[in-house]
């Protein structure tokens, strides 16, 4: 069983201060979450910005599956930060992040100073259209999101929310969690990163079109020794229909990829990884709405303007 020393630091933050009152909790938490955050970057060799409903989850999975197949590791653990490295010494620290967001906005502070920090380490950023994202979102935030995240999002939000009343409209046009944030979101990496040497922008939508042709870029952004043949089989292994029994059978011992009820799909993590599914979940005035934000406020270089 691989233990990470980082992810088990984390829960203790959590748990010790799990009894204090709320103001306390949420300021303790946040710092010490912060200064861990700092730790995983500087010994990190990789960098994944990823906001959630991106695929970065689709992503990691696959390559635990082509580090495992390539240097005989465990492919049921999907790595977060430290756990290739704590089987195979020869093998990278991640970090993976949100950059912008609570505790981990340190990440996206550091890359706005263009800190020393941040030397030698590659970075990869996961894009998608954030009409798709929104609506996954809004799902995700108000069914799996775990308590303490979305106690410290609520924190530090300018704007009120109450996941258990909220409706996919108003998540859709809040300011601190809906499109607004998205694409400013977006439109911040965009800017931090599209004239980086080290740093690769990809998109979720590329990765599903053709995912063998994107997990090659990637690997050989990152300088690892795949062959097309392990691609391959890691194209097969991160199948939709795979990926949706695996999870059905809590094959990962990943917490976070659990199957959390049988009864309702919308509670899966691996929920219908559409392209372009949002533009049939909206009514026409707010798809209107989204597309219009899409269409004038987020950079063109994502190429979604025209997406709709």
């Amino acid at each position: 069983m691989v233990i990470s020393i980082d992810r088990g630091l984390h829960w203790t933050i959590l748990f010790v201060t799990a009894i204090l009152p709320r103001r306390w909790r949420v300021r303790l938490r946040y710092q010490w979450l912060e200064r861990l955050q700092l730790r995983l970057l500087d010994r990190a060799d990789l960098l994944m910005i990823r906001h959630p409903k991106t695929g970065g989850t689709w992503l990691r999975t696959m390559l635990t599956h082509l580090y495992a197949q390539h240097y005989g590791l465990s492919e049921r653990r999907v790595f977060k930060s430290d756990e290739l490295a704590r089987q195979d010494r020869s093998l990278p620290r991640w970090a993976i992040t949100n950059g912008s967001a609570s505790w981990e906005k340190i990440v996206g502070e550091l890359f706005a100073a263009d800190s020393s920090r941040l030397a030698h380490k590659k970075t990869i950023f996961v894009a998608r259209h954030p009409g798709d994202i929104v609506v996954s979102w809004y799902i995700q935030y108000t069914k799996r999101t775990k308590p303490f995240k979305r106690e410290l999002l609520e924190w530090e939000a300018s704007h009120s929310i109450d996941r258990d009343t909220i409706s996919r409209e108003a998540f859709i046009r809040h300011p601190d969690f809906g499109l607004p944030w998205l694409i400013r979101y977006h439109n911040f990496w965009a800017e931090q990163l599209k004239h980086r040497d080290d740093a690769l922008i990809i998109r979720y939508e590329d990765l599903r079109l053709d995912t063998a042709a994107t997990l090659r870029r990637i690997v050989d952004f990152i300088g690892a020794p795949f062959t097309d043949e392990e691609i391959a089989k890691t194209v097969a292994f991160g199948d939709f229909n795979n990926m949706r029994k695996l999870e059905s059978s809590n094959y990962f011992r990943n917490n976070s990829l659990r199957l959390r009820s049988k009864h309702d799909p919308e509670m899966r993590k691996v929920r219908r990884a559409m392209v372009g599914g949002y533009r049939n979940d909206l009514d026409p005035a707010l798809l209107a709405w989204v597309d219009e934000r899409i269409a004038t406020e987020l950079d063109p270089m994502f190429g979604y303007r025209d997406a709709g």
